[in-house]
C-alpha cells in the first residue's frame, strides 16, 4: 500500500479527552477515530491491525479442534427473560422494540451469546455421541456501558471471540477446557503479549474452574494479586491469603467495657473518637445468604470478599442485608452492630486475621454504643470451624503457595475461561441423551477474547515517547519504505522495484511516497510503529546500500541493495516465527 492512497490521519497533539497510553496513540497514529463515547470507527492502520489479531484467534482455535460460526446481534428478549439475565444485566443490556406487522417485537443486542448459542445447541444436538463439540465465533458485541473510557478498551461496542464447549461429562469438559486454556496461551504469545493466567471465580461446579488472562499494566482497571517468588496469580475475588504464622499476642485481656460513641457509625469515626486504629476493632457485616442473615466478622481495615464468604457459607446468593434486617439481627441500627448480645441467633463466620486481634473494639449492638476489650475466644466462644480467610488481599499478604510477600497490580483483562455447568442447558432445554438412554443438561464451559483489548493492552505496554512498538504479529504493516527524494525518478524506480519485490515475497509493506520532509516522515514511522523501517537515501544509493531498523532499536545498519528484498524477506519471516527481536529488545 502506497500512504498517498490510504487514510493515515496522523496527529501531533494528545487529542482532548484521551488519558492513557494506549488511547492517546490510537488516536495520534490514526488507528481509530471517535465517533460518541464508547463507539470507535477503526481507520485503515487500526482495521489491519485488528484483523491481524482475529486471524490469529481465529488460527488456533480451528486448531484446538473448535467449530467457527456466526450468531446474529439481534437477539430476542425471550431467551434472556427464561435464564433471567434481563433483570442481571440491567441497563447494561440494550434492550429496544420494532413494530412488525402491528405488534411490537421487543429485542437486545447481544452482550455475549450463552442464550443463543443454547438455544441453537437445544435444537441439534440430542446425544452423547454428538459430543464434545466447541463452537465458537467473532462477532460485535453491545453493553450499554455507563462510562466508557480507555478509549478501546471499555466501550459499548466491542469485537469478542466467545467459545461454548458442549460435554456430556465433567472429564469431557475438563478436556475442552485444558484445549481452550492451551489455545489462549498461544495465541496471546504469538500476538507478544505478556501476560499472566490468574485464578478466578470457580463457575458453579466448582474446583479451580476459571482462569482469567490478564496483562499487567500501570492503567488496567482490574486488580491482581501476584506472588514474585512462585508466579501464583488471582484476581482479588478469588485470590487466598497464606498463613500468617503468628497467632494471639501475650497480653492481658481487659475487661469489657461499653463506651458512648455518639454519631460515630463508621470504623474512620470510632478511631477518631477512642484513639485507635482500625486493625484494633471488629467490623460486624450482615449478610443474607440463600435468604437467610449470617454475621461475618472482619478486622476493620480489612475489605469483605463476598466470593469467599458465599462459598463459606455454602450458598449460592449473598447480599448484604438491608437496615430493617440489619437491626432485627443486631438490635442496633446500623453501625453499631457487634458478635456479643446478637438479638437473634444468626450463624458467625470469622476472617482468621481476628485470631491475632487482642482486646477489640466493636460495636454493642446498642445505638451510639462501642464495646472495648472485646476477646472473641473468651467473650463469644467461636468454634474454630468457623474461621476461614473471609477478606480481600492487601499488598505483602503472604502467598498461600509459598508463603513469600505478594504484590497487587492493575491488569487488563483480555480474556476468560471458565466452566458454566448446566445453568443455562437446564434454563433453555438442552438435554441429551446419555449411554443409558437417560436425559441430561448438557455440560457446558465459557471462552471469551476481546480481540479490541488485544490490540489495545499490546500499545498500553509496548510504546515510547515517540509512538507505538508493534510486533510484527500484530502491526498493520511489517515494514515500512521511505524514499527521501520521492520527485528523484532514479530513487522511486528503486522504491517501487523492492516494494513490487517484498509483496511478491509476502511481505506486508507499506511504502511513504509523500513530498514531505525527512524529519515528518521519521517522526510518522516512529508514531504508527513499523517493525522494521526501510531508507532509500541518496548517500546509500551511491553507495549500493540500504538503511534499515527495528522500530526498537536506537541505531539503524546498512545492507547492500543488491538482494535486499530477500534479505528483508528472510527477517520478517524469522521474526513473525519467533518474534525473537521484539521480545529482546530494550524496555523503558
Amino acid at each position: 500500500m502506497r500512504w498517498t492512497q490510504t487514510l493515515i490521519p496522523t496527529m501531533k497533539e494528545t487529542p482532548e479527552g484521551a488519558e492513557i497510553p494506549s488511547h492517546i496513540l490510537m488516536l495520534r497514529s490514526g488507528l481509530i477515530s471517535q465517533v460518541m463515547a464508547g463507539a470507535y470507527t477503526y481507520m485503515p492502520l487500526g482495521l489491519r491491525a485488528l484483523r491481524k489479531a482475529e486471524r490469529i484467534v481465529r488460527e488456533e482455535m480451528d486448531a484446538a479442534g473448535a467449530v467457527e460460526l456466526l450468531m446474529p446481534a439481534l437477539t430476542p428478549i425471550s431467551l434472556w427473560e427464561q435464564t433471567g439475565r434481563v433483570e442481571a444485566f440491567g441497563d447494561v443490556l440494550i434492550q429496544f422494540s420494532v413494530r412488525r406487522q402491528n405488534r411490537k417485537v421487543q429485542m437486545a443486542l447481544g452482550p455475549t451469546h450463552e442464550e443463543v448459542i443454547t438455544d441453537l445447541v437445544s435444537r441439534y444436538v440430542s446425544s452423547y455421541r454428538q459430543m464434545p463439540v466447541i463452537l465458537y465465533q467473532i462477532q460485535t458485541k453491545f453493553r450499554n456501558e455507563e462510562r466508557p473510557r480507555f478509549g478501546v478498551l471499555r466501550t459499548s461496542e466491542f469485537l469478542m471471540k466467545d467459545a461454548y464447549s458442549f460435554n456430556a461429562s465433567v472429564e469431557s469438559l475438563d478436556e475442552s477446557y485444558d484445549k481452550m486454556y492451551d489455545a489462549y496461551c498461544k495465541i496471546f504469545d504469538r500476538c507478544g503479549i505478556e501476560y499472566l493466567s490468574v485464578e478466578a471465580e470457580s463457575g458453579p461446579i466448582g474446583g479451580d474452574a476459571s482462569h482469567e488472562f490478564m496483562i499487567p499494566a500501570e492503567n488496567g482497571e482490574d486488580t491482581i494479586a501476584y506472588c514474585p517468588a512462585c508466579g501464583y496469580a488471582a484476581n482479588l475475588e478469588r485470590a487466598e491469603v497464606g498463613e500468617h504464622g503468628s497467632r494471639m499476642p501475650d497480653v492481658p485481656m481487659e475487661e469489657l467495657q461499653d463506651v458512648a460513641t455518639p454519631d460515630a457509625g463508621t470504623i474512620a469515626q470510632v478511631c477518631e473518637m477512642l484513639d485507635c486504629k482500625p486493625e484494633q476493632m471488629i467490623k460486624t457485616l450482615v449478610y443474607m445468604a440463600d435468604d437467610k442473615p449470617l454475621v461475618v466478622l472482619l478486622r476493620g481495615d480489612r475489605e469483605a470478599n463476598e466470593g469467599k464468604i458465599r462459598r463459606a457459607a455454602g450458598a449460592e446468593r449473598l447480599a448484604l442485608a438491608e437496615p430493617d434486617i440489619i437491626e432485627k439481627v443486631t438490635g442496633a441500627p446500623v453501625g453499631f452492630a457487634g458478635p456479643i448480645g446478637l438479638a437473634t441467633d444468626v450463624p458467625i463466620l470469622v476472617d482468621r486475621d481476628l485470631l491475632e486481634v487482642r482486646n477489640a473494639i466493636t460495636g454493642a449492638n446498642k445505638s451510639d454504643t462501642h464495646t472495648k476489650g472485646v476477646n472473641l475466644d473468651r467473650d463469644c466462644k467461636i468454634a474454630a470451624d468457623r474461621y476461614a480467610d473471609l477478606r480481600n488481599v492487601a499488598a505483602g499478604d503472604p502467598c498461600p503457595r509459598c508463603g513469600q510477600k505478594m504484590v497487587l497490580r492493575n491488569a487488563i483483562e483480555v480474556g476468560h475461561v471458565f466452566k458454566l455447568g448446566t445453568k443455562y442447558s437446564e434454563s433453555l432445554s438442552a438435554r441429551f441423551l446419555d449411554d443409558k438412554e437417560q436425559l441430561n443438561p448438557i455440560i457446558m464451559g465459557c471462552y471469551g477474547i476481546g480481540v479490541n483489548r488485544i490490540v489495545a493492552g499490546l500499545i498500553e505496554n509496548n510504546h515510547d515517547k515517540f509512538g507505538i512498538i508493534w510486533p510484527v504479529s500484530l502491526a498493520p504493516y511489517e515494514v515500512l519504505l521511505v524514499p527521501m527524494k520521492v520527485g528523484d525518478e532514479a530513487t522511486m524506480q528503486l522504491a517501487d522495484t523492492l516494494y513490487d519485490e517484498l509483496k511478491a515475497a509476502g511481505v506486508d509493506v507499506l511504502i511513504d511516497d509523500r513530498d514531505a520532509r525527512a524529519g515528518v516522515k521519521f517522526k510518522d514511522a516512529d508514531l504508527i510503529g513499523i517493525p522494521l523501517r526501510i531508507v532509500l537515501g541518496p548517500r546509500g544509493l551511491k553507495e549500493g546500500k540500504l538503511e534499515i531498523k527495528w522500530r526498537w532499536e536506537s541505531e539503524a545498519e546498512m545492507i547492500d541493495l543488491e538482494g535486499a528484498a530477500a534479505t528483508i524477506a528472510e527477517m520478517i519471516g524469522e521474526e513473525r516465527n519467533s518474534s525473537a527481536c521484539f521480545q529482546a529488545r530494550p524496555r523503558n
